[in-house]
């Protein structure tokens, strides 16, 4: 069985309080015990698994608490202020968990009856009056900061929390990742080259170096039973139209759609075997040897793969395939791409490139157009043309500076309606709130790799926290 390769965030969840306050108001701590499950039970109601822990009002409890959130193995931990609470209570439990620790201090009350409110009432509306003293402490001990400070009523003060346990998932995810790194860059492409002792120590994935002979070798154990399973796929996932008005494209010959058939068999395998959760490949092949011509036929495979979540880079853009293994764990299906064209008159971006997409976020049945070359590279076959559906899309890039550190970039648009190109590529018609000079000069400005993963949804507030999360630096182009 396929393991869950985007599971629920797992969330520690605990409470603190000031023990002095519980002699001296009788039913308080019920209430502070009754707000925390309220509040734990919402972390479930938005999708995460709760790891309960205690209310903590005393400093002597916070290392046991600690422990049991390192012991569960969560995502995030959540520390909520309930009703003040000495700050000592609270750093050591931060100091002692492995996951991110995140601040809660949510007000009950939009607003109190100022001629009626009591102290004691005062002790539960104004747990927001402690996140200063902890924000400072934080500061003091050298302890990453992150808190969602608003009112428990508001819809968006829940969203900012969600935010927070997805970043904290997909960081988990990432350090738990298996990517695979299948033949070569493509040659003379400077941006792309990256080290994978960078990425290991940077965001936590472990990288597998694979030979073309790894996926030779389970090309050749493919069936013929095999192959005709998966033609069948193809022809019901794909429109497969007479050729386009550009030269270099054909009908699908079904001898090209069996041999792109068979190395997608195969590729599923090499996923398996390795226990892979992406792919970044390319190998440019010599007058058409069997490696060139696995090369050649990968891109139906690699739809396939990226659309189950297993997100695959032409190229062997690395950097690119961890942008969409981002994407991914986020819910939005990264889509690999490049800027195509500046569309001056229409006020648009195009994006796309040749080679596999994310199917699984079109919006329309897939074209797969048969391909005499591939424009810049050795072969022919067959290969996608698709858009990313129409609505809110994130473009998110991954790049390294000069000094050797992981960088994001991201930027918020619409995938707008429209012809797209009938080339054999992806291509999205994307509208950005700066016009299309503008936005170039400004995405080029960041340094980023000229690849990115496009996505569906706003994905901007997960993207931010987890470039915190991971301390790497984040260029917001637009928003």
């Amino acid at each position: 069985m396929e393991r869950d390769r985007r599971p629920k965030p797992k969330v520690g969840y605990y409470g603190t309080g000031l023990a002095a306050y519980w002699p001296q108001f009788p039913g308080l701590k019920e209430q502070v015990l009754c707000l925390m499950d309220r509040h734990a039970a919402k972390l479930a109601e938005l999708g995460c698994e709760v790891v309960r822990g205690p209310l903590v009002d005393r400093a002597e409890m916070s290392n046991e608490v600690g422990d049991i959130f390192n012991r569960a193995g969560v995502d995030l931990v959540i520390g909520e202020i309930v009703t003040y609470t000495a700050s000592h209570v609270i750093i050591p439990v931060a100091q002692r968990v492995r996951a991110p620790y995140l601040t809660l201090a949510l007000q009950t009350v939009p607003t109190i009856d100022y001629e009626a409110a009591t102290t004691q009432d005062m002790t539960v509306i104004g747990a927001a009056m402690t996140a200063p003293e902890v924000a400072c402490a934080f500061n003091r001990c050298n302890l990453p900061f992150h808190c969602v400070v608003g009112g428990d009523f508001q819809v968006s003060t829940w969203q900012r929390v969600d935010a927070w346990a997805q970043a904290a998932a997909t960081k988990r995810a990432l350090a738990d990742a298996r990517l695979g790194y299948l033949g070569h860059y493509y040659p003379g492409m400077l941006d792309m080259y990256t080290d994978f002792t960078m990425h290991q120590g940077q965001v936590g994935c472990h990288v597998e170096i694979l030979e073309m002979c790894d996926l030779a070798a389970r090309v050749e154990q493919v069936t013929e039973t095999e192959v005709h399973a998966k033609v069948r796929e193809t022809e019901a996932m794909f429109h497969m139209p007479p050729p386009g008005y550009d030269r270099v494209t054909e009908q699908v010959k079904p001898e090209d759609l069996r041999w792109a058939a068979r190395v997608a068999v195969a590729e599923e395998r090499l996923i398996a075997d390795f226990a892979l959760d992406g792919l970044a490949y390319y190998y440019r092949g010599w007058d058409n040897n069997l490696y060139e011509r696995i090369g050649a036929a990968m891109i139906l495979g690699n739809s396939f793969l990226t659309a189950r979540g297993i997100p695959c880079a032409g190229e062997a853009d690395l950097k690119t395939c961890v942008a969409m293994f981002i994407q991914e764990h986020f819910g939005a299906g990264g889509s690999f791409c490049e800027m195509y064209l500046l569309d001056f008159e229409n006020g648009i971006v195009v994006a796309g490139h040749d080679g596999p997409g994310h199917i699984g976020i079109g919006d329309k049945q897939p074209i797969l157009r048969g391909m005499k070359l591939f424009h810049g590279k050795a072969g022919a076959g067959v290969s996608v043309e698709f858009n990313v559906k129409n609505g809110p899309v994130t473009m998110l890039g991954v790049t390294q500076t000069g000094a050797g550190k992981l960088k994001l970039v991201a930027a918020e648009g619409e995938s707008v309606p429209g012809p797209i190109l009938q080339i054999g590529n992806t291509n999205t018609r994307v509208r950005f709130a700066l016009p299309p000079g503008e936005f170039g000069q400004r995405w080029t400005e960041t340094g980023s790799t000229h690849h990115f993963a496009l996505g569906v949804g706003h994905q901007l507030h997960k993207i931010e926290k987890l470039a915190k999360l991971l301390d790497l630096e984040l260029d917001v182009v637009c928003r």
